[in-house]
């Protein structure tokens, strides 16, 4: 029993390894920073998750399980955010190369955002004083008294 988990650790941590190699070729690789986003959240983060996997069952009893599945759990939700983050401004930066762009969505200047925004709260403002005025004013939310 004991070498058949010893050979199943062996071949995740091996799988993650490769996992790990192959997104390093891909940020080398890859044009431009948008691109290299995709190698450097999704296959390194699933390479990780293996090696750990394989770790924590060659380690199997041991206290250190416990600070693997920290790491894991934080590789998790840290990646997503790095990978928007870097992505936001490498946009703003001009990192990227337009011509690989499919749909442009985000405008380019953070301003247009807060401006829209804010006219988008003025509106809300508005529609709830309309809703008031229909009410009558009363304030009860019902009508009733």
């Amino acid at each position: 029993m004991n070498a058949a988990l010893d050979w199943a650790a062996a071949i995740l941590v091996l799988l993650g390894s490769l996992f790990a190699l192959t997104a390093a070729i891909g940020l080398v690789r890859f044009p431009d920073t948008v691109s290299r986003m995709h190698p450097s959240t999704k296959t390194q983060v699933l390479g990780l998750l293996l090696v750990l996997v394989g770790a924590g069952i060659r380690l199997r009893g041991s206290v250190d399980v416990g600070m693997l599945v920290l790491a894991g759990l934080f590789t998790v939700i840290v990646s997503p955010v790095f990978a928007h983050l870097v992505g936001r401004s490498a946009y703003r930066e001009r990192g990227l190369r337009v011509d690989l762009m499919t749909r442009d969505e985000m405008p380019a200047e953070p301003a247009v955002v807060d401006e829209k925004l804010d006219d988008d709260d003025d509106v809300d403002d508005d529609d709830a004083e309309d809703a008031e005025d229909a009410d009558g004013g009363a304030g009860d939310g019902g009508g009733r008294t």
